[in-house]
């Protein structure tokens, strides 16, 4: 299994748009329409859900009307926020079919300007200077080649535009432990630590604006989560029954410093 095809089987989760629906209808949405913070327990596919994504859209500042693209877009949760409170165009990528598709399904059903496809970051089908702007969230831990991945978010950004990661990177300690969400063992995981991550966005030509460690936050976060989803909606359709051991594994390895949260925004220079 190559390591595109390994992710693709990673992320698998069988009968997924189904699951969705029916939840939905035990939620009282069946056919409503749908505002997109309804599904933010579901769609904010990443630690600290909404509010982390909140955060790094304050950070990267976008104005109305500007294009997004967003690699690696999960179920479009990050990428409808963005249309809808920040009134921008947005575009997502992600490397899992199933996921692009269940993401233009819920962009159907809230009404919102997101668009999603099925495409490798490091092959990305658009044109130089494409966008205004791009967005990852816990993207770049499945993808061996920061390097190039940089690179190429660098060729599909128009000059002075800026590029928002939000991600998990290598603690101070090792091993990490596993499973986690993002890998059953260490042949999924490409962590990188926070100095290898700054070298390789200056490398690809980027300069940096900020970058904040959530790791306590999203610790004490983690701590705060309820045993049992109050909602129909939750992580656990797409994680599955596991999620509450993979969300107390990376707890521990916040805990004990083998993982770092980091928040960074970088722009690529203007001409």
């Amino acid at each position: 299994m190559n390591p595109q095809s390994h992710v693709q089987h990673h992320y698998s989760s069988p009968n997924l748009l189904t699951r969705i629906q029916s939840s939905l209808r035990e939620a009282g949405l069946a056919e409503s329409f749908l505002d997109w913070s309804q599904l933010a327990p579901l769609d904010q596919f990443h630690l600290r859900g909404l509010p982390a994504t909140r955060e790094l859209a304050e950070s990267l500042r976008p104005e109305p009307g500007e294009s997004i693209l967003d690699i690696g877009a999960g179920l479009g949760g990050p990428a409808r926020y963005l249309a809808s409170t920040h009134h921008c165009r947005v575009t997502g990528i992600d490397l899992t079919p199933h996921f692009a598709a269940i993401a233009n399904y819920l962009s159907l059903r809230t009404g919102l300007a997101a668009h999603f496809l099925a495409a490798h970051a490091l092959h990305m089908p658009f044109a130089g200077e494409s966008f205004h702007h791009a967005w990852t969230q816990h993207a770049a831990m499945n993808i061996p080649d920061k390097p190039r991945l940089y690179r190429e978010v660098h060729r599909v950004l128009k000059p002075g535009g800026r590029f928002a990661i939000y991600d998990v990177l290598q603690g101070e300690a090792e091993p990490v432990i596993y499973p986690v969400p993002w890998a059953r063992d260490a042949s999924l995981s490409f962590l990188v630590t926070p100095a290898e991550i700054s070298q390789a966005l200056r490398d690809a030509g980027f300069t940096e604006l900020c970058s904040r460690d959530t790791s306590a936050i999203t610790l004490d976060w983690l701590d705060r989560q309820p045993a049992a989803n109050p909602t129909p909606l939750n992580l656990s359709l797409i994680i599955g029954p596991e999620t509450p051991q993979l969300l107390a594994n990376i707890a521990r390895n916040l805990r004990e410093r083998r993982i770092r949260l980091f928040q960074i925004v970088v722009s690529k220079p203007p001409v």
